[in-house]
């Protein structure tokens, strides 16, 4: 921000250093977090040990396998997509001027879902096997995902075009959102009737959100998503700030609206189906972390789009870390959870803001 005198009133420069120290705070307690949920579980290790394992000076064999092979990919996967649900959120919010917008409320999640399902069911892609850590192994990842992207793309297309026609009012998204996530859930449905014992198994057991089944191979392609896409929100963060003046507005300082809304979607789309694909539908993410955030931060895109991020890793992380502890030595998936959390979560911020 320019100023005609070229000085900095301290007021701005107070309110810009309040949101760096929310920004730095997350990923303080975001790094804590993740040494926290690889040290607990049915078996407890030192969060010393955590450390010293991590930077390659653990005299711990057996704490090597636990932490390298099951825990550190768990919360690494919890992060990312976390992170990843919660910036798509934040950006369908913006772009479509919707505070209900969500890979999960628009019927996204349920549309990638049903994109995995079927490479699962009719393409072979996934399979069933007699390990508890990895019940479900998905053959051919790269073909999962972008059949699970392409229905994130019929369904993204869909949204735009009710926004087209009808604008992208609250009520109109909601209702747009629950006819296609009841459209896909139907079709994933009678893919389960016609599928075999095994097919069936997969596909249910897949279905349940979980970051415990994702592999070193899988965790990398995420995570190369979801850091691309943030970088690219990032650097179009002014443009998604004209657009939440209104598209007047916005096409008035020169921002393609049409185009900017067009690839933010399809990002969002594909950055949803990647998780879907690998993780299953884990829902109320993307809902609530870009509202949490606002009330701390603000509005403006520039500090709002990181802190979504680092607000969405650290609620997937928690989470994840509640769902190994709730009903130890059973493990809940984590998407059970945040349907528990995000539902109520979700209209207490509601209620809250209609009072003011």
């Amino acid at each position: 921000m320019h100023f005609a005198d070229g000085a900095v009133p301290e007021d701005y420069l107070v309110y810009v250093r309040r949101k760096y120290v929310w920004i730095m705070g997350g990923l303080l307690l975001l790094f804590i977090m993740l040494i926290y949920s690889i040290s607990v579980g049915a078996v407890t290790i030192p969060p010393e040990e955590v450390l010293k394992t991590m930077l390659g000076q653990s005299v711990s064999t057996k704490w090597d396998s636990i932490i390298w092979n099951i825990r550190l990919p768990q919360a690494l996967a919890a992060i990312v997509a976390g992170a990843g649900l919660s910036v798509a959120g934040v950006v369908m919010q913006s772009i479509l001027r919707n505070p209900l917008g969500s890979p999960f409320t628009l019927g996204i999640s349920n549309a990638g879902a049903f994109g995995a399902a079927f490479s699962v069911v009719i393409l072979g892609s996934g399979k069933m096997q007699s390990t508890v850590a990895n019940a479900v192994i998905i053959n051919n990842p790269y073909l999962t995902t972008m059949v699970a992207f392409v229905f994130c793309l019929l369904a993204t297309g869909v949204i735009l075009l009710i926004s087209r026609i009808r604008g992208a009012l609250p009520e109109v998204m909601v209702l747009a959102g629950v006819a296609l996530s009841s459209l896909f859930t139907a079709g994933t449905m009678f893919l389960q009737y016609f599928a075999d014992d095994t097919q069936l198994a997969t596909v249910v057991f897949w279905t349940f959100g979980d970051v415990g089944r994702v592999n070193w191979l899988e965790l990398e392609i995420m995570t190369g998503v979801v850091l691309l896409a943030v970088i690219f929100f990032i650097a179009n963060c002014w443009n998604y700030n004209a657009i939440d003046a209104g598209d007047e507005t916005a096409k008035s300082l020169g921002v393609n609206v049409e185009k900017i809304r067009l690839i933010g979607m399809v990002i969002a789309a594909l950055v949803s189906a990647v998780i879907v694909a690998f993780l299953g539908v884990i829902g109320f993410v993307g809902l609530i972390c870009p509202h949490m955030v606002r009330r701390v931060i603000g509005d403006d895109q520039r500090y709002l789009i990181p802190g979504s991020t680092l607000l969405g890793g650290i609620l997937l992380l928690v989470s994840d870390t509640a769902a190994r502890l709730i009903v130890s030595p059973y493990v809940l998936p984590v998407s059970v959870l945040t349907a528990f959390m995000g539902a109520p979560t979700f209209i207490y911020l509601l209620l809250r803001g209609y009072r003011k």
